[in-house]
């Protein structure tokens, strides 16, 4: 037997076979075997005692395999796992939800407070909710947020682009740039924004009691709502780009009521800065039809639950189907609960955030 240091010793089929030495051993910088070593591996080599070239190839190969099979094996189910964890649907919360545009004001940071309470991921900012824009105050908030382990998620903003008067309109539109900053400032990857409406109805109230149907403005078509609209849009999505924050656009009320006016707008402009809000509770009539036409575009979902009988309107949704729409178009990002209901906000964001685990997985 070969008592030099290099040389291994394993068995096989019961017989103790001799493996070569590295291959710096042949005749390489820094051998260490002596020549006559090498004369007795090749002797080793033509006994009967050996293993051959072609079965210590064949045996490695074949452990290779196996090794590399069970990398793969695992290397698969990891993939597959990252996969699964990745397509989890992740929920939020919109401060809208503890605060209906009525006094007292429920703070920001209250609702950031709530929403790491309930374990929830995100909060969705109500623009109208916050206390100031100041630089001083949007960082407050953001550290806030990340101190309690909650991601701001969009910037909700209220902007109108259908209005005849270019001033009226680019107005807002400087409104929308401003609102992309304060996201971007507080680390916000979003804004919800809406089309605008004509304005013929002036109550809102009383815009709910129609159902959000609105008459065209006198002397107008609805083409040139869409042109103010989609020109209006395309104008903000430079600052958009600059500042990293995806427009997503609503079906809300005005031009973007019905899912063919949504997707008119959205098809329209090509941009990867903008993107569609689906909200399940602002179609009225019908909706899971008309959801089923926005879902392959949404990339941010808001989620209208009613507990306590709607502040307008309450409609019964069926959260298990909606959730079914969005799986069957792989949908996989965030989904905001906006609370809209008569009862105790604490209760009802509570109700509605274990139906949406229970629904969203």
């Amino acid at each position: 037997m070969c008592e030099h240091p290099d040389c291994r010793h394993v068995k096989s089929g019961g017989r103790l076979v001799l493996l070569p030495p590295p291959r710096q051993a042949y005749g390489m910088p820094g051998a260490r075997h002596s020549k006559e070593a090498l004369q007795y591996w090749g002797g080793m080599n033509n006994s009967s005692q050996s293993i051959s070239r072609r079965q210590f190839i064949g045996s490695t190969t074949a452990f290779g395999a196996l090794a590399s099979g069970g990398a793969g094996c695992a290397t698969t189910d990891l993939k597959h796992s990252s996969q699964a964890k990745a397509k989890r649907i992740k929920l939020g919360i919109s401060s809208y939800s503890y605060w209906h545009f009525r006094d007292p004001k429920v703070s920001i940071e209250t609702v950031i407070d709530k929403t790491a309470q309930l374990g929830v991921e995100g909060v969705d900012i109500l623009h109208r909710q916050m206390d100031s824009e100041d630089n001083g105050y949007l960082q407050k908030l953001k550290r806030h947020a990340f101190k309690n382990g909650v991601d701001l998620i969009c910037l909700s903003i209220h902007q109108d682009f259908v209005d005849p008067d270019p001033a009226v309109r680019n107005r807002n539109i400087e409104h929308t740039k401003k609102c992309i900053e304060l996201a971007y400032r507080m680390g916000i990857p979003s804004i919800r924004l809406n089309s605008g409406r004509w304005g013929t109805v002036k109550s809102f109230d009383k815009l709910m009691e129609l159902r959000g149907k609105e008459p065209i403005l006198p002397g107008y078509t609805l083409d040139d709502g869409f042109k103010w609209c989609i020109d209006s849009i395309e104008k903000c999505l430079p600052k958009a780009a600059d500042c990293g924050v995806m427009l997503a656009l609503e079906n809300h009320w005005g031009l973007t009521r019905t899912p063919e006016g949504l997707l008119r707008i959205v098809n329209a402009i090509d941009s990867p800065w903008l993107g569609l809000l689906m909200d399940t509770g602002n179609f009225l009539e019908d909706p899971y039809p008309k959801l089923e036409m926005v879902a392959p575009k949404a990339d941010f979902v808001q989620a209208k639950t009613y507990y306590g009988g709607g502040e307008w309107y309450t409609l019964d949704l069926d959260y298990n189907r909606v959730a079914n729409i969005l799986k069957k178009v792989n949908y996989s990002g965030y989904i905001s609960l906006e609370f809209e209901g008569k009862a105790p906000a604490d209760e009802g964001v509570a109700k509605s955030i274990e139906l949406f685990r229970g629904a969203f997985g």
